[in-house]
């Protein structure tokens, strides 16, 4: 919940004395279990203003955002994650940029890594608490309250000539926005104020009208965003980036060579991190690592040998759907991770409707020398082949992470 004027006056009091009831809230656990009694406690000694507390310390301890930031849960859980952030703000100075204005700036994750790649930065927003915490967060870069559609500012020619940060709100009324048009703002009337623009939306987003740069950026797996530049920034194309919690592990962009090489199945199945599906750079990825598709529309890779330091699925054996269940309690298995592309199923479902972990267990047999006991087993679930001859095929396996890289 956001804080009040008055909430946060009392916090940027506190921090300005060193931080004494803050660091006081910081003893109590704030657990589900505990903050009821935690917040009647923390009431007796600091009145009105234990909410705020409550909230600046569970917000920090998501760990998302440096420790001393002033934050909410709200502005913490839409913030892009720091090493997204400085990626951006490193391939912008690549590129060449020197000036960064930031119109939804909020509390300040963008100005941060802009300032410390050395670009001169402006930042602006609506919400007058966030600015609040911006100036606190990134005391050394200015920030100004404003509307994106109608910019506050003349910044060494920043609204012609620099480049323009937007973070457009992702949901309306109806959900999760899919379309540019109806981000809030809306991409075309940002395009109308600016030359250079870089825009931050959700990973999902219909970016295939976009004349520009498209880069869609996980962390750890997770797909983050779907980051779009104006074609004067980084030109044109698709690029994913692929990132672990503080570093970038792979880059795969339009500009590279693709196979169009579908087959059986290798030793080992592949599921491409979610950027590089997202960016439909998947064969682009496949040709860099000696990889093919099982089939031409389905994103799932095979070959003899996994992607330096990726996770796979070492294949065991590939039943039709309806027969996994009796290879599964053949091999003893007794509970199964499950991943599905393109056949109507759901993995918690079939899960329940295998009951492996009644069903399996005493069988004696064991397959590259693991036990009947032994429950880790994975089974990727896909569809094979085109038209009246596209199949359900469950392709029983072990779990691997490549050892190079």
């Amino acid at each position: 919940m956001a804080f009040s004027s008055a909430e946060l006056s009392f916090l940027l009091a506190d921090c300005a004395a060193g931080s004494p009831l803050i660091n006081d809230a910081t003893t109590y656990q704030l657990t589900k279990k505990s903050l009821v009694q935690d917040l009647s406690q923390l009431r007796k000694a600091h009145g009105d203003h234990a909410r705020a507390l409550v909230e600046l310390v569970q917000a920090r301890r998501a760990g998302k955002l440096p420790e001393d930031w002033l934050m909410d849960s709200e502005s913490t859980q839409q913030a892009t994650p720091p090493v997204v952030a400085a990626w951006r703000a490193e391939a912008l100075k690549g590129a060449g940029v020197e000036v960064a204005v930031d119109v939804t700036c909020s509390i300040g994750t963008e100005l941060h890594a802009l300032a410390e790649a050395g670009l001169r930065v402006l930042g602006g927003d609506l919400d007058q608490q966030r600015l609040r915490m911006a100036r606190f967060n990134v005391p050394e870069v200015p920030v100004v309250r404003m509307d994106a559609l109608r910019p506050a500012f003349a910044f060494a020619g920043a609204q012609k000539s620099g480049v323009v940060v937007a973070d457009p709100a992702r949901r309306n009324s109806s959900g999760r926005i899919a379309k540019l048009e109806d981000l809030q703002p809306p991409l075309p009337e940002l395009m109308d104020c600016y030359d250079n623009l870089v825009v931050k939306c959700a990973p999902g987003i219909d970016y295939s009208e976009f004349d520009g740069h498209v880069e869609v950026v996980s962390v750890d797996g997770g797909v983050k965003e779907t980051c779009l530049y104006s074609p004067g920034i980084l030109g044109r194309g698709r690029q994913a980036v692929v990132m672990g919690a503080s570093s970038v592990k792979e880059t795969v962009s339009s500009d590279e060579p693709e196979t169009d090489r579908v087959g059986g199945v290798g030793r080992y199945i592949v599921d491409p991190d979610g950027a590089i599906v997202r960016a439909g750079l998947v064969r682009q990825y496949a040709a860099r690592h000696g990889l093919w598709q099982l089939d031409p529309h389905i994103a799932y890779l095979t070959g003899d040998e996994l992607p330096a330091g990726v996770r796979g699925f070492e294949v065991l054996e590939a039943v039709p759907l309806k027969k996994a269940r009796p290879a599964l309690v053949g091999l003893g298995a007794k509970s199964v991770e499950i991943l599905v592309r393109g056949v109507d199923v759901d993995p918690d479902e079939l899960r329940k409707k295998w009951k492996l972990k009644k069903g399996a267990g005493s069988a004696g047999a064991t397959h590259s020398g693991a036990s009947a006991a032994d429950s880790g087993f994975s089974v990727v679930v896909t569809r094979v082949g085109e038209g009246g001859a596209a199949k359900a095929v469950a392709y029983i396996c072990r779990a691997r992470r490549s050892s190079r890289g």
